[in-house]
């Protein structure tokens, strides 16, 4: 298996570990907002999300950027908070802007999520000569796994709903408050004071 196949699996398969779930409830705030058929949306957000970490992610790999561990833990659920609460301060009925707030947030909060891939993917480069391959395979397979969580959850939207005939407001109150209460008990959790 080539370098990249190797850290494009490993991407793919952190972003979908279960004990990685505070960046998938990052993603889900992020993308709460928008249904089915905004799925071009979705992906944009998605990888604006990408973006930011791949910034940070490729910074503090090569070691231009340094930043303690214990205050990005504590960090990470904080954007998961915020983007979960402004979620919950929309206007009722609002459809996403073309400029929503969450295109700031996913490229914005990347940054710091990517500071916290960037433990992880330290420790698996090792000695690598180069880690450009490395880097790009990784950030790859990190965006397949959230189009993957996303489709997965758009899908489910979809059926509460458009076929359940939930209320929209209601969906969006639900999922963004749960996320944002997960979100608390992870920064007391994680507190570094």
């Amino acid at each position: 298996m080539s370098q990249f196949n190797t850290y494009f699996q490993l991407g793919y398969e952190h972003i979908l570990d279960v004990n990685g779930y505070d960046h998938i409830l990052f993603v889900l705030a992020l993308c709460v907002l928008y249904q089915l058929q905004d799925w071009k949306k979705i992906l944009i957000l998605v990888t604006a999300f990408t973006i930011g970490h791949s910034i940070t992610l490729a910074l503090s790999t090569m070691n231009l950027v340094n930043f303690r561990t214990d205050i990005i833990e504590f960090l990470i659920p904080v954007t998961i908070f915020i983007t979960a609460f402004s979620n919950i301060l929309k206007k009722q009925g609002s459809t996403p802007s073309r400029f929503s707030s969450n295109y700031f947030y996913a490229l914005f909060f990347g940054l710091i999520h990517g500071l916290g891939f960037s433990n992880y993917l330290k420790s698996l480069l090792g000695r690598e000569e180069s880690i450009l391959m490395p880097l790009l395979g990784f950030n790859l397979g990190l965006e397949l796994g959230q189009i993957i969580i996303v489709g997965f959850f758009t899908i489910i939207s979809f059926v509460f709903v458009g076929l359940f005939n939930v209320s929209r407001r209601d969906w969006i109150l639900v999922i963004s408050s749960a996320v944002a209460g997960i979100a608390i008990t992870l920064m007391i959790e994680t507190k570094f004071w």
